[in-house]
């Protein structure tokens, strides 16, 4: 799942980014609201950590921008204003959540997938379908009730998947969300993820769409 983070502090940056990192997202980190506004124009993220008082445009700026274009984005706020308006500002500009510095990053962790979740329409904090089920919390996988060991980016790809379920994903949308501007990405990543998750998980669950993409189905196919 990836992240946008927007923030200027840099000390606090790099431990979001390390923390949220080792809580199994995909963060892409910025300082300025300028850049924030250059990185959403063109790619596509699951939620943005969105700081207020940042250099050359501030958050409030860059949230109001969002949603002028009508992007649902899910956007948490972070930061260390206390007052009531700078509260109300960002919640009725379209912030979806907002928490105070100091703060603990599992609740953040947690406040994102619970963003997440509610932006895709699943209301229970585990996915479900056919005979898989995944726990995004505790990062866990069962077939039949049956734990299935998976590698991290296979983990993220079935998140990513079973959130769409019966919805056909492109192979440029599956990249965008699994991979930071730092990853290095060979050009049948992919395919292989995908592979190895038929494997472990059968042919069934993922169907391929010649030319189009991939779209997770209780009743799919084999490629």
């Amino acid at each position: 799942m990836r992240i946008l983070l927007v923030e200027d502090d840099p000390l606090l940056g790099d431990g979001l980014k390390a923390g949220l990192t080792q809580s199994g997202y995909a963060v892409d980190w910025l300082r300025d609201g300028e850049a924030a506004v250059s990185a959403l124009s063109t790619e596509s993220f699951a939620a943005v950590v969105l700081d207020l008082g940042l250099p050359k445009r501030d958050g409030l700026s860059v949230l109001r921008w969002l949603r002028g274009r009508h992007d649902a984005t899910p956007v948490l706020i972070l930061t260390a204003r206390d007052q009531l308006e700078d509260k109300v500002s960002g919640l009725d500009l379209g912030a979806d959540d907002y928490v105070l510095k100091p703060f603990d990053l599992d609740e953040i962790a947690a406040r994102l997938r619970a963003l997440v979740r509610r932006a895709h329409g699943h209301p229970e904090p585990v996915l479900m379908l056919g005979e898989i089920e995944l726990n995004p919390a505790a990062r866990t996988v069962t077939r039949a009730g049956e734990p299935v060991d998976l590698t991290p980016r296979e983990f993220d790809l079935l998140h990513l998947l079973l959130q769409n379920a019966g919805r056909v994903l492109t192979r440029r949308t599956l990249e965008e969300q699994l991979y930071t501007w730092s990853d290095a990405l060979d050009s049948n990543a992919l395919e292989v993820h995908i592979h190895h998750l038929r494997r472990k998980l059968g042919n069934e669950l993922i169907r391929t769409l010649r030319g189009v993409g991939y779209m997770a189905s209780a009743d799919a196919p084999g490629p």
